[in-house]
This record gives structure tokens, sequence and C-alpha cells, in this order.
């Protein structure tokens, strides 16, 4: 078997014929692979899978924390501690440096893991024939000689040879270059032809952009035309965002200056004759004390959890740097169908030969009555049932019945046209056996409209059966039927009765037919001559849960538009329904069709869109000209999209947002975000979820930064006025080491706060710090400093030895951050307005912290290692007070910025 296998690799595949492919591969065209078949190719060719991204090995991973500026100084420090005989302090600045480089690399898995995770979940999956059944399964588990069925939108998942091709166009750019869609076909070519020209085969990585096609996979993973310039390719997610590059370039900037001042430091010592050990261990502190070394390592936990919760809540991640966009996001631009509402569709009135037919029954299930003036009908009329044998005949779902359930496979529209058939007493075998199908056009957004041509066994006749857009249909309608006679079409009365239906919420297909003589469907059949049928309408009711999302949207300072292919009333009345669309706003103020927006200039749409709230039968590309206006007036826009044409529109975005359920492709290529639910709450729980990973950064930099500047603050001030070192470098160490691991990672895990949805959208042009952030962070750092000199003086004039003395700093220090921890809970409302239990994690690092500084004070192992000594209950009562009057001081703070707040407004 394996030696018959090698011969499938690497052959000019389109230049064999269709039947010879089948026969080398062992396959089969209608039934496909049979599963032993499938095993044995699997275990010889392996996954469908590019390429195992090569991964460092744990140990590379681990050394690598090494490299790091701060590391550097850390071991220099260690190393020179070392040579001038200090044994104990070189020893635990370099057990510092083992305990950093371990945390950051579990950091580091950590991250990584989550990511992969994330790309687990992002694979794509195909629709293949196996064993005779149609089957969807995940790409990576192709193998070749698979029968695989590709329509518009698909990503082609392997290299595949044509079978049958329907107006199949491929949009091969990202492997030829070639920006214009390839029409394919099924012919043989010459063995020499280049890639460009190969119609007959679609390759891996490329996407179907119009049409559908039946193809055998010939070449899987590293075998296809893209698996040998895999190498070109870096699929991996980045873990930089615009913020995290930002605070990392201000930590690099930080890390030169506070190394320039400890260079400064150390000459200014020894100039003035002091101890070159003593000058040392204070550039060691300044250095080691005014670094912010836990801020990097706060950043990547925070973006991993950010995403990890948003993919609890079904929004799955494809690119980080959407996490804190969404936290800007002013205005979302949404799809009616499936996201804004239930897309559980159910026909509730027909209208057809001059006749206005009302129809019961829930859900799915085949039962229900068709009334008229509120009366139950006896019998189906021929015109009646002409439009619902129409409905059913053209249409690619099916309606499955499965343990007293109902449900359908395929589209809900579609569905909705089959349950309305069978109410009426439609028999499905009998219709299917009476009309065959003998060819198919697809629905295509740009079209608006699908046919089928099926020829009627009694009468042998070919009828072409329509069903679309009220617009597309009437376009090429001249006639219409009444009372099973074919008349001129009244448009006008057609379209009156579409309004009535559409002012009510109702979805209106129109449904139509053409008698014909071809075999084949072709394009000239679509001018004109068709006979209007009737209409069906629908109901899809609005989600109760995206009701809510749009309430708190609105009230999130985030402006809804509703953006649909559907009837301008239709759109309208569901717009009201979910308050998108005030309950006294006028039609023409709220609602813009695609038309009109056809004929709007540039400039004049940017004026327009500043009030529209819903974009009617509006064209796929026309979202990229919406997109462009709302960003030409400031706005930072996150757009929903599930189809091809969608891709600019989702590229363009600052925020784009593919359909995980009824998602193309190459929607979902374009997005940065795919909802797995395809329901508008997920959108307004990731802008929720990102506006708390925003906040939380900014918490965490508010807690770590003044530390770095009071420790700071306190090296310098040795220097300057020549005064004793309060904190030595290894106890500094131990300070932010402690602190960072217990008490500030659990600011991370923080939820949103209360008013997280009430805000304003932040504006990223702005300083992630506002003037009272940095005021507050300034006066903590000053407090630090204070404190500090006033408690080290006052116990050395008390009796007390340096190391006691420093002892009560290092807890001073510690439970300064402990109290002020509390404080950055939120960075603007009073401590005693907000939930101090919402977030445990930080109790148990209180708890954490509390013991490990009773063991730094009365543990004689810690004595030795850290130079430290048991505090007596008085200091102990003195740390504490002290340690919590930081939170009066931002209290005070917070207080008189707000009463300053509130001055300015009234000026304003």
């Amino acid at each position: 078997m394996g030696n018959m296998m090698h011969h499938l690799i690497d052959k000019a595949w389109h230049s064999l014929e269709c039947d010879e492919i089948i026969e080398l591969f062992e396959s089969d065209a209608v039934d496909g692979l049979s599963p032993s078949k499938i095993k044995e190719r699997e275990a010889f060719f392996g996954k469908n899978i590019l390429k195992e991204t090569k991964q460092e090995s744990k140990l590379k991973k681990f050394f690598m924390q090494f490299h790091n500026p701060l590391i550097y100084i850390l071991i220099g420090a260690s190393m020179i501690t070392a040579w001038l005989g200090e044994w104990v302090d070189s020893g635990v600045i370099f057990a510092v440096v083992i305990i950093n480089v371990i945390v950051g690399y579990i950091q580091e898995v950590k991250a990584q893991e989550a990511i992969a995770s994330l790309k687990q979940m992002m694979i794509t999956e195909a629709v293949v024939i196996r064993d005779g059944k149609k089957t969807r399964i995940s790409s990576l588990d192709l193998v070749p000689g698979e029968m695989v069925l590709l329509e518009s939108g698909s990503k082609v998942p392997a290299d595949i040879r044509l079978i049958e091709s329907q107006n199949l166009q491929v949009d091969e750019s990202m492997l030829t270059g070639e920006s214009l869609s390839v029409l394919k076909d099924t012919a043989t070519y010459e063995k020499t032809l280049i890639v460009n020209d190969r119609k007959n085969m679609v390759y891996s990585g490329t996407f179907v952009n119009y049409g559908r096609a039946k193809g055998m996979v010939v070449a899987t993973g590293r075998q296809t035309e893209l698996g040998r310039i895999s190498h070109l390719l870096d699929e991996t997610m980045d873990m930089q965002t615009p913020l995290s590059k930002k605070i990392a370039s201000f930590s690099k900037i930080l890390l030169y200056l506070i190394l320039g001042f400890s260079v400064f430091t150390f000459l200014v010592g020894v100039l003035r004759e002091n101890s070159v050990m003593d000058t040392f261990m204070v550039s060691v502190a300044l250095a080691v004390g005014a670094i912010p070394e836990g801020l990097p390592a706060a950043i990547t936990i925070t973006l991993a959890i950010g995403v990890n919760r948003m993919a609890s809540k079904n929004a799955l991640i494809r690119k980080l740097p959407a996490v804190e966009t969404l936290g800007s996001v002013t205005t979302i631009c949404s799809d009616k169908t499936g996201t804004l509402t239930q897309n559980k569709m159910s026909v509730t009135n027909i209208f057809c030969s001059d006749r206005s037919y009302t129809v019961t029954g829930n859900g799915y299930e085949p039962k229900g009555d068709f009334l008229v003036d509120k009366k139950i009908i006896e019998s189906i009329d021929d015109n009646l049932l002409e439009v619902l044998k129409a409905g059913y005949l053209c249409n690619e779902s099916h309606l499955v019945h499965k343990e007293n359930e109902y449900s359908i496979n395929g589209d809900p529209t579609e569905g909705a046209l089959i349950v309305c058939a069978l109410k009426s007493g439609c028999d499905e075998h009998e219709l299917n056996h009476a009309y065959p199908r003998v060819d198919i056009l697809p629905f295509e957004s740009d079209r608006q409209y699908m046919a089928t041509l099926h020829r009627e066994i009694k009468t042998d006749e070919k009828i072409l059966y329509l069903k679309g857009s009220i617009e597309k249909t009437l376009a090429i309608c001249d006639f219409e039927w009444i009372e099973s006679e074919i008349q001129p079409i009244d448009k006008t009365k057609i379209l009156k009765q579409v309004d009535a239906y559409a002012s009510n919420g109702l979805r209106v297909l129109g449904i139509a037919k053409k008698i014909v003589t071809q075999d084949k469907i072709e394009e000239e059949l679509f001018k004109n001559k068709f006979i209007f049928l009737g209409i069906q309408a629908m109901m899809d009711p609005p989600r109760p849960e995206a009701i809510e999302a749009v309430n708190e949207s609105i009230g999130a300072g985030i402006n809804i538009i509703m953006i649909t292919g559907d009837h301008a009333l239709t759109a309208f009345s569901i717009a009201k329904m979910m308050n998108i669309v005030g309950s006294d706003a006028s039609f023409e103020a709220s609602v813009l069709t695609g038309k009109e927006l056809t004929n709007l200039s540039k400039h004049e749409l940017i004026d327009k869109v500043s009030t529209v709230k819903v974009f009617a039968r509006v064209e796929p590309e026309q979202k990229l000209r919406i997109v462009n206006a709302l960003q030409a007036r400031g706005e930072i826009v996150a757009m929903t999209g599930d189809g091809v044409n969608d891709a600019s529109a989702l590229k363009q975005a600052d925020i784009g947002i593919a359909m995980g359920k009824g998602g193309t492709e190459v929607a979902k290529e374009a997005s940065d975000i795919i909802l797995s639910d395809d329901n508008f709450k997920t959108i307004t729980d990731a802008v929720r979820e990102g506006r708390t990973v925003f906040d939380n950064l900014i918490k965490y930099m508010v807690w770590e930064l003044p530390t770095s500047l009071g420790e700071g603050f306190v090296v310098l001030a040795v220097i300057v006025l020549g005064l004793t070192l309060p904190i030595l470098p290894v106890q500094i160490l131990w300070i932010n080491m402690s602190t960072a691991v217990f008490l500030g990672i659990m600011l991370i895990f923080e939820t949103g706060e209360a008013n997280i949805m009430k805000r304003k959208p932040r504006d990223p042009k702005k300083s992630i710090f506002s003037t009272p952030m940095l005021v507050q962070m300034m006066l903590v750092g000053l407090y630090m400093l204070i404190v500090t000199y006033f408690l080290f003086n006052h116990l050395l004039s008390h009796g007390h030895g340096v190391a006691y003395a420093r002892t009560a700093i290092v807890n001073i220090f510690v439970f300064i951050e402990l109290f002020y921890l509390f404080s950055c809970k939120e960075l603007e409302r009073s401590i005693f307005k907000i939930n101090l239990m919402n977030n445990k994690l930080i109790f148990l690092g209180v708890l954490l912290t509390v013991l490990l500084q009773i063991l730094f004070t009365h543990t004689a192992f810690m004595n030795h290692l850290f130079k430290s000594e048991g505090l007596d209950m008085l200091t102990w009562v003195q740390v504490i007070v002290i340690s919590a009057g930081v939170m009066v001081v931002v209290e005070v703070q917070r207080y008189f910025s707000k009463r300053l707040a509130k001055r300015e407004e009234m000026i304003q």
C-alpha cells in the first residue's frame, strides 16, 4: 500500500483525465473514500497541515529569560558583591534572578498555551463525501482521494482537481499575485502549464469568490503548492499590541534613565570619598528599586486572560490588538438577520392572486392553518399551491425530524419555505419525484436571488423557479399569475402589499417562475419574461438578549447601526423594536437604502452617516463606503460580516467581526474577532471585556509605578543629602518580587467596574494616564519617601539599630503597597463606595503577603539572608497605621480632583 501511495505524490494532476485520477486514488466520484482507505491514508500522509511551527525547546525558553537588561544588572550586582566578599547578599541577589527567571518562564509558557488553544479553535472545516454521505470535517483530517464540495466563501482546504464546476471563480492572489478572480473549469490541460494557467485545479489557501464545485483532493499538507512556499508564511499570533508596545518602549527608556542615574549616583559617591562598597550598594538599590520589572509580565498575563475570557463568552480573538481596541469602539455596525434577530424564520403571510393569506403554526413543526380574513380555508387552491410548490423546490435546505423535534439542515429562510409548503399538505417525496432538479444557480449576495431548473415529469416541461428580494424579482418579471392565468404584472399593487408586510417587521421574498427550453441555467435567462407567483412574508423575531445588549451599548456611548439586505420598512420596524431607532424617529431621517447610498457623493455620505441608524437593501460592497464615512468622522468602527464581499469592509473596520456559524472562511480570515454564536450580545460582552482589560492594565501601572518612584526617591535622597541608606538592595528586591507576585498580579483578575458600560468610549489618542492619575502616583511616591525617613530616623533616635529600622522600612513599603492595592481597585471612586469583595484573589494575595512579611521579620533564616530583625508590637502598630495613611492621601486627592473637575465643567 505504501509503495502505491508514493505514486500519488508530485503528479501533474491538471494534465490527467478525471476518470484516470479517480482510478489512481481508488476513490469514487459519487461515494468518495471508504473508512478503511481513509485510515490507511491518514497513516501514510499524516495531517493536512503545512508545517508544525518550530517550537523552542523548554531549555532554550528558560535560558532566554536571562536575556533581559534587568537580569544583566542583577547578575552583575551579584558577581561584584561576591567579589567584595558579601556572599550572603550575592546569594540572595542571584536567588532573586533565578526566581524572576522561573516566574517569567512560567508566564511565557502559559501565554503561549493560551494562544495555541485559540489557534486550535480557528481551524477551518471542509465539506466532503465519505462512504456516500455528505459530512463536515476539520480540514486537518483531509486525505488525498477525498471528494470535496466547494461553494462561494469557502477556503480551499487542500490542492484539488475539479470534477464538476458551476461558474467557479477563485481568488488565487495569495499564491499567484494575480488580483482578479480566476474562472475555473474541468478540462484537461498540458503538463507544462504553470500554476496560474491550471484552470482545472484549485489550491490550498485560496478562496472561492463565486459559484460551486466538486473535486478530488490530490495533495495535502507539505505536498501542496502552498506547502512548497510555506517557509514564507508566518501564522503566529503577535503578542504585541499598540498599548503593550507603547509601555515596552516607555519601560526601556525608563531603564536607561535609571541606569544613567545609578552610574551618576556611584560617581557622586566616589567623588565624595564615600565607601566604594556602600556607594555601589546605593547605586544597585536605585537600579533595582526604580525599574518596574513586573510590568511586561503583567501586560502579557492581562492580555492572555482577556483573550481567554472572551473565548469563554463566544468571542474568538484572532488578532490580539483587538482586545484593547474594543475598549475604544464608538460605533457598531451590525447585520440584522441572526445577529440582532433569532434567525428562526416562520412564514406568517402569503400574497398571491390578489389575495392575502395568514399562516399559523410555531417553529419548524409542519402543522398550521391558512386563513383569509381570519377564517380557515378548507382547501388549498392552485394559485396558493403554485407559490408553496415554488418555495419548496427552489431550495437547498432540508427539514430534519429527530426525537420528536424538527430542525433545519441549511438556511433558516429556506427552512421556513419548506415548512410552509408541508403545512398545506404537500408531500416531499411526491414533489421531488414529480419535479426532479436539473440545475441550480446558488444564491449570491450581489445577485440577491437563487434559481433552480426542474423538469415536470407529467408534461416534460422545463420550469425555472426563482426566489429573491422583491426588487430583484420584480425587475425581471413581466407577468403575474392571477387565478391560474398569466396576466400583465401590476407592480404598484405588489409593492403596496410589500410595504404593508414590511411595516410590521416581516421579511418578504418574491417568488417567480419561467418556462424554458434549455437544459442548463444560463445568465441570459434572467433578463425578463418571468411570471410573478407571489410573496412569502416571514417573521424573524429579535433576540431578547440582543435588545438588552443594544440598550447597554447605547448607555456606554456606542452608536448602533443596523445594516441589512432586507426591505427598508422591515429593517426600520425591527430597529424600532430593538431601540436602535427611537420611538418618535422618522423613517426618512433614520433609514438609507443601498440605491440612495449609490447616489451620494463621498462628502454627502460622511454628513449623512451621523444621523442614519438603518442601512437597508445594502450591497456588501457598500459596507466599505459606510465604514470609510464613519472613520472620516473620527469613529472607531466595529463591523460585522459573513459573506465573501464583506471581507474588504471587515479589513477596513477598526474591529472586523465575522460570524462563526454562518460566516464564510473569507470573512473569517479578514476579521479580528469571530463570534461563535453569531449573537449581538457577544459583541457587547467583548466590548465590556476589552474595557476591563485596559482598565486592569492601567490599575496595575498606577499601583506599581509609585513604588518604583518611592524607592527611587528614597535612594536619591541618600546621595543628595548624604543620609544612611534606609533600605538595602536585597531588601528592595524582596519588596518588588513579593508584592508583584502576590499583590499586583491580583489586580489583573478584577472584574469590570459597575459603571464600565456607562462611560463614553476611551479616546485612543489620549494619554493612557489622566492628570488625576499622574498626581495620585506622584503623591503616593512622595508619601513613601516622607514616611520612610520619618520612621527610619524616629526608630534610630529611640535606640534601635540600623538593621531594625531597615526591617521596619521594608514592612512600611510592603504594607503601603498592600493598602494602596485596595485604592487601585477603582481609579476614580472613593474606596468607601466600591465593592471590595468582588475579587477574592486579592484577599488571598494579602494573606500570603502578610505571612511572608512575618517570616521575613521573625525567622532567623530570613533575618540572616536579608539582614532583618524582629519588630516589637509598638513598631508593628506604627508600621500598620502609617501604611494605612496612604489610603487617606488617595481619598483626599480624589476628593479635590472631583471638585476641580466639577468646577471646570461649570466654567465650560
